[in-house]
């Protein structure tokens, strides 16, 4: 009769523990590196062209007609935008804060969004002298053309660093 030795019994269990330990962990790195490699294989988002054309003249508009021939422009691409006195009061509640931050000096693209191929979200922070304020674009494309679907300014982007600035990204 054979006598199981204990002593060798353990030293391979544990060889052998550690084999397949060691094989699942070099796995899992296999794994994790190539993620990252995938993620950077992955296009970079690309502006949509007629999207972004109709971004371009509205900041053009803005810059050089001011802000209520920017708004007309971009409100006429979409001809279900009829409520003209929600428009106007956009356009003077956009003027006077306007007026109150200074000179328009330029833009920068915050994020662009693609949800699909028929709806596109655009962010800018649009610079003044004084402070920066934020323009949100969503452009939709029910068939051939892009129009305006939403239209958004704010001037809250200082709350929102604060805010992401804080221990543990916990907001109070």
């Amino acid at each position: 009769m054979k006598h199981l030795n204990f002593k060798h019994f353990l030293t391979t269990s544990f060889l052998l523990a550690c084999i397949v330990c060691c094989s699942i962990c070099a796995k899992a790195q296999d794994a994790a590196t190539a993620k990252p490699a995938a993620a950077a294989a992955k296009p970079p988002v690309v502006a949509v062209k007629g999207a972004a054309d109709l971004v371009n003249s509205f900041f053009k508009k803005y810059k050089d007609e001011g802000t209520g021939a920017a708004i007309d422009y971009i409100f006429g691409t979409n001809k279900y935008f009829t409520n003209t006195a929600g428009i106007s009061q956009l356009k003077a509640k956009l003027d006077s804060l306007r007026q109150g931050i200074g000179n328009y000096l330029g833009k920068d693209l915050i994020v662009q969004k693609n949800a699909s191929n028929s709806l596109v979200f655009y962010s800018y922070l649009v610079k003044h002298e004084i402070q920066p304020i934020r323009f949100t674009f969503m452009f939709y494309k029910p068939q051939n053309e892009w129009v305006l679907y939403r239209f958004k300014y704010d001037d809250q982007m200082d709350a929102e660093l604060e805010d992401a600035g804080k221990i543990n990204n916990k907001h109070q």
